[in-house]
């Protein structure tokens, strides 16, 4: 006699920022999570990115992204930071200033004066290194963190258990429990909620099932970094005393993968690439980025570029076409108990620890993190049939 599936134990296929997030989520609620990845340690996706920014992102009209990202994204992503990490190593809440290129960006009216966004003050643009009267906006409440430590503090959760070097093949549903099989059809583990968080990867694995249909894209980025060690003394008197962004980003004074303090920026947006190779063009797409954002600091940096001396990383987000992630139960009707969180784009850091808690908080019958007008346009099963995406919780734990 078999014994009955456990309602609060789930397997996470998938060990970056989503899946550890969704993890971290679900076992602060008691359950027990077994996390599998393909890699052989942290990291080897796109959550490898030495340095990235967690900051609001504003529109007129206030859109959808923009109060997802700025009103809870952000604040998950800060409030999870100083839980977890250690501050000024992995992160630090220092305030971004939004080079406006182009002026395309403008406060809505209700958040003009607010103490988390505004114009940035003349002397502000002028810490930046930009000319008087550039249009900047100032991001209080934003800063930076290295994904890969922020990765591995919440896989370091009691309850949950990490599986390096897990090659998941296929998904099949016998009773009420999932089987994750490797490619010559060898068990992985079995629970009855199974997330898959596994980027672009994600397409693969669950294209095969019926009724699957979220439109995962992939995202190609780049960033270019070099050494602190390496700037003159006329470059490190350029250099903003916070990260700048608005056309990429800039960031520095932040720890290189090695260990040592660096600058960053970047990054490239390269649509439909499914690899990541560090490119040439790319730095000198890069080198151009600093050029637009910072020009003063661009110019003094051109030979930071050269090839001899600069850095890089790449890796391949996952993107859908309204840029809104895919969050929670697929299709409840046709593949009860499979769930997915996944299509960040660029704003992993910014997302991810909403995407985990607002999953979580379903799956475990919790108030959910954002008011339902918002948290549905979040949902996967939105790209479900519309009769099927109308449950409402049917068989959660």
């Amino acid at each position: 006699m078999s014994r009955p599936a456990d309602p609060r134990r789930a397997l996470v296929i998938g060990a970056g920022l989503s899946g550890s997030a969704v993890a971290f989520s679900l076992a602060q609620r008691g359950w027990s999570v077994t996390v599998l990845d393909q890699a052989n340690g942290l990291g080897a996706g796109a959550s490898g990115l030495p340095a990235g920014l967690a900051a609001p992102h504003v529109s007129p009209d206030d859109n959808v992204l923009s109060r997802i990202t700025t009103r809870a994204g952000v604040e998950a992503t800060l409030q999870r930071a100083q839980t977890l990490l250690q501050n000024g190593t992995d992160w630090d809440l220092t305030g971004v200033l939004e080079h406006n290129v182009g002026a395309k960006r403008r406060l809505p009216q209700d958040l003009q004066g607010s103490d988390a966004s505004a114009l940035a003050t003349p002397a502000q643009i002028a810490a930046a290194g930009l000319p008087p009267g550039t249009p900047a906006l100032w991001h209080a409440h934003a800063g930076w963190i290295r994904p890969r430590q922020l990765v591995a503090a919440q896989l370091q959760t009691p309850g949950i258990q990490v599986l390096w070097g897990q090659h998941v093949h296929s998904l099949e549903r016998h009773g009420t429990e999932w089987t994750v099989r490797d490619a010559q059809g060898q068990p992985l583990g079995q629970a009855r909620w199974v997330v898959v968080a596994s980027a672009f990867d994600s397409l693969d694995l669950l294209q095969p099932l019926p009724g699957f249909a979220v439109p995962l894209n992939p995202l190609r980025g780049q960033i270019s970094f070099g050494h602190m060690t390496d700037l003159s003394a006329d470059e490190r008197r350029l250099l903003p005393p916070f990260p700048v962004n608005g056309h990429g980003s800039f960031i520095s004074g932040v720890p290189t993968p090695a260990g040592t303090p660096g600058w960053f920026i970047g990054s490239t947006f390269e649509r439909e690439c499914e690899q990541a190779p560090v490119r040439p063009e790319d730095h000198e797409a890069n080198r151009l980025r600093l050029a637009t954002l910072l020009p003063d600091l661009g110019e003094a940096m051109n030979t930071q570029f050269d090839p001899a001396r600069v850095q890089g990383w790449a890796g391949v987000r996952c993107t859908l076409p309204n840029r809104l992630p895919a969050v929670g139960p697929i299709d409840r009707e046709r593949l009860p108990g499979l769930c997915l969180s996944a299509g960040m784009g660029a704003r992993g850091i910014s997302l991810s620890v909403l995407c985990g808690e607002l999953l979580a908080a379903e799956l475990n019958h919790d108030p959910l993190p954002l008011p339902p007008e918002l948290s549905r346009h979040l949902r996967a099963e939105r790209y479900a049939n519309p009769v099927t995406s109308s449950h409402q919780r049917d068989g959660a734990p």
